[in-house]
């Protein structure tokens, strides 16, 4: 590992004066970071500690639910009224890592962490124009079975590995940041990023903003929601696809949905188009499975998975079967 400085940081404006530093950046849990370090994938010259700043608090109410960015991801899954009124979240939150990794890692943290393609992590491989921006992107052209089907670009089709964003994004959140120019908020599907031209951005935050809470609106699908996971093996794995899905229904009618998938696309990927159709729908397998097609739509497979646009199609219909039925994973 290469050499680098530590700092503690106590309060916000204290985190984002530091971190302006060349070479710095913010440490939440290290669950991410630190492995990327030790792979020689990222070389900050400085760390900035922030779990010792006071955002490790959860408010839910009738309104909303704020979380602070240090809420770790084993307090927030099992927190009462998160289990309650947004079960999505706790659910998707459940199904990432290992205990002890979420004993560890930050809402903050998990927002911000990067991509598991392999070419990425490996420097053996030196193309990867997320890693080394204008080297190329071996993926394409080589093993891309856990790669992107969606939004995908000539740059980079790597994946979002993070299980929690994709409930997020199917719960409209908001995140909110601070940095040298003041407070922001940032709509969840504007915070991460399609690949472009500039993979090797995976977020809209700036290097020098800091993640100080993330915002829920009214629960509307705590009773009718489902996070599903497809992966390789049972634990501990990353999503080969996942959906989050929330229902809002009055009776077998569907007034309101939330969709999102995982592990198709650089961002957690969803989708209005489905979403409008299931509005007013009466649950039916026909109506899950025109909602899939639309939510799969334009899907570009490459030469190691093609597999994944049937699997995310029958992903979405059991995922929105089991959420009309009110089952808790």
């Amino acid at each position: 590992m290469n050499p680098f400085n530590y700092q503690r940081a106590t309060a916000p404006d204290q985190a984002v004066k530091a971190v302006s530093a060349s070479g710095a950046k913010f440490l939440g849990g290290g669950t991410n970071l630190i492995d990327l370090m030790k792979y020689n994938v990222e070389h900050p010259t400085t760390l900035i500690d922030v779990t010792h700043i006071p955002f490790d608090q959860i408010a839910v109410n009738g309104t909303n639910a704020v979380i602070g960015a240090g809420v770790r991801n084993s307090d927030l899954a099992n927190h009462e009224a998160i289990r309650t009124n947004y079960p999505l979240l706790s659910h998707a939150l459940l199904s990432g890592a290992s205990a002890q990794l979420r004993n560890m890692a930050t809402t903050g943290g998990n927002l911000m962490q990067r991509t598991r393609c392999y070419y990425f992590m490996d420097t053996a491989f030196p193309a990867c124009n997320k890693r080394t921006p204008g080297s190329g992107c071996a993926a394409i052209h080589g093993f891309n079975r856990i790669h992107a089907i969606l939004g995908a670009s000539s740059e980079c089709i790597a994946v979002n590995p993070s299980d929690m964003s994709v409930a997020l994004a199917a719960l409209d959140a908001t995140v909110h940041v601070t940095g040298p120019s003041g407070k922001r908020s940032i709509p969840i599907a504007d915070f991460h990023r399609l690949p472009g031209t500039t993979p090797q951005l995976d977020t809209n935050l700036k290097p020098d903003e800091l993640i100080t809470a993330v915002e829920l609106p009214a629960s509307k699908f705590a009773k009718h929601s489902y996070y599903l996971k497809v992966r390789d093996r049972q634990s501990y794995a990353f999503a080969l696809v996942s959906v989050a899905a929330g229902l809002e229904m009055d009776g077998n009618t569907i007034q309101s949905a939330g969709l999102a998938l995982g592990g198709v696309a650089h961002k957690p990927w969803r989708s209005p188009e489905a979403e409008k159709f299931l509005v007013g729908t009466i649950v039916s397998p026909d109506a899950f499975r025109k909602a899939a097609d639309l939510a799969v739509a334009g899907a570009v497979p490459r030469s190691d998975n093609a597999f994944k646009i049937e699997l995310a199609k029958q992903s979405i219909v059991r995922a929105l079967t089991l959420a009309a039925q009110g089952v808790q994973a």
